[in-house]
């Protein structure tokens, strides 16, 4: 398995995790006991159909109706399978019911053995088959009691119905087939609406994993464009410093101390934000630093630092500062470095590379310009466009500094353009900060100069 199903497997679990812990807090201390040992909420159900049918189990017993007892009580024992075979046990109370009704004639909750049977079959099948299935159980149980009012027959449940005087037993009759049915029908509605309810958390929790690993990916996703950022910029500038101070130590070592000094504070630098971006993958890091890079003093001292790897830099702002939004300013901050670095690793022949930002209300321009001569293959291939940078001699370039620069645009609804401009390599980036617009009297005029 690889490291990517690990991380998506390790997400949805904890996203799994999660949701269930939540459900299991929101079932209540005695439901969530319940729902953990499904055997004693059977033996709840069978010993609560018991308490309902005593007062028939006694009375059958007093008038010598053994049989009606004993099969009340068989059905008590019939419902600890009610999670294993519902629709079997269904049918068996239906047949246990009438058999009870004709030998003991108007006992107490006699029906209420569907309730139980009919829920189960709800909570496991489909609307359409458990309301087949309460149809079904309940017309003989009903029918019973109707043909009893209204037909001539010679056994003891008619006779008894028949004694009452006038036509109280026919509205008895009547009253009690329509209330078992009224009671199944409630029965099988709770289980469905058990069922939907279990559905929608399940959907819920399989939504919170997706949404789990989509993060997960995202995540890996932005570590590795940072971690590019990071160690293509350092590297492609410490590596400048280093030629650079091997020609300078000859012929001005004041000059190759200052070239040293600016290449050992870009490996700190480069460290510092390594350990910043993979602090993030570690459980134990507590005290790691998770806030973006701001832009404002680190912009400036990025440009030194170029400068001193010998870019002739020349940087210009215009109209109001940047958001104050740590996220924005890191956007603004990587998409000028990776622009730098590629002029610093495929420029030929520099003269002047020009950066500026310009911001117009709520769009913030971002141009970086340089006049250098195109390095071998440089234009083609990964230089075609988003996604590519200056291909160098040997084809360095791997094509994500600019797929980088371009996803982090379009989080502020921007684009990214590569391409020639002029002798040298433009890079024009455009985004658009949805927050609240800068008043007059915090614009500032515009700032050029030599970086």
């Amino acid at each position: 398995m690889n490291e990517a199903a690990l991380v998506k497997d390790a997400s949805a679990g904890l996203a799994d995790a999660s949701f269930a812990e939540i459900t299991a807090k929101r079932r209540g201390l005695l439901r969530r006991y319940l729902y953990q040992r499904p055997r004693v909420m059977d033996a709840v159900v069978a010993g609560s159909y018991t308490l309902l049918v005593a007062p028939t189990i006694v009375d059958a017993i007093l008038q010598g109706a053994w049989l009606a007892a004993a099969l009340l009580l068989t059905v008590a024992g019939a419902l600890f399978v009610r999670r294993s075979y519902p629709v079997a046990l269904a049918a068996f109370v239906a047949v246990m019911e009438v058999a009870v009704t004709l030998l003991h004639p108007w006992g107490s909750n006699v029906s209420a053995g569907l309730w139980f049977s009919l829920y189960a079959v709800a909570v496991v099948h489909t609307r359409r088959f458990a309301l087949v299935t309460m149809a079904a159980a309940t017309a003989p149980l009903a029918l019973l009691y109707l043909l009893a009012a209204v037909t001539p027959m010679e056994n003891s449940f008619v006779r008894d119905a028949a004694s009452n005087p006038g036509d109280f037993h026919l509205l008895t009759s009547i009253a009690t087939g329509a209330t078992i049915a009224l009671s199944n029908v409630i029965a099988t509605g709770i289980g469905i609406s058990v069922r939907q309810r279990r559905e929608h958390e399940q959907e819920i929790a399989a939504w919170a994993a997706r949404t789990a690993s989509l993060a997960s990916v995202n995540e890996r996703n932005r570590i590795a464009r940072e971690m590019h950022d990071v160690v293509a910029h350092s590297l492609t500038v410490m590596v400048s410093l280093s030629d650079g101070a091997a020609v300078v130590v000859r012929k001005s070592p004041d000059r190759a101390g200052e070239v040293l000094g600016e290449l050992s504070r870009t490996g700190r630098t480069a460290l510092a934000d390594m350990r910043r971006v993979l602090g993030v993958l570690r459980d134990d890091a507590g005290t790691a630093p998770r806030q973006p890079l701001a832009s404002g003093d680190s912009l400036a001292k990025l440009l030194e630092g170029f400068r001193t790897a010998g870019l002739p830099l020349y940087y210009s702002h215009t109209g109001p500062a940047l958001p104050n939004d740590a996220a924005f300013q890191l956007t603004v901050y990587r998409i000028v470095q990776e622009s730098l670095t590629n002029v610093l690793r495929y420029g030929r022949s520099l003269g002047r590379v020009d950066v500026s930002i310009v911001r117009d209300g709520s769009t913030v321009t971002i141009e970086v310009l340089d006049d250098g001569a195109a390095a071998a293959g440089q234009g083609t291939a990964e230089g075609s466009g988003p996604g590519s940078g200056h291909q160098g001699a040997g084809g360095t370039g791997s094509g994500q500094g600019l797929a980088g620069m371009a996803e982090r645009a379009r989080i502020y609804a921007g684009t990214v353009e590569a391409g020639r401009g002029g002798r040298g390599w433009r890079v024009r980036a455009v985004l658009s900060w949805p927050g609240e617009d800068i008043p007059e009297s915090e614009h500032v005029p515009q700032l050029q100069g030599r970086a």
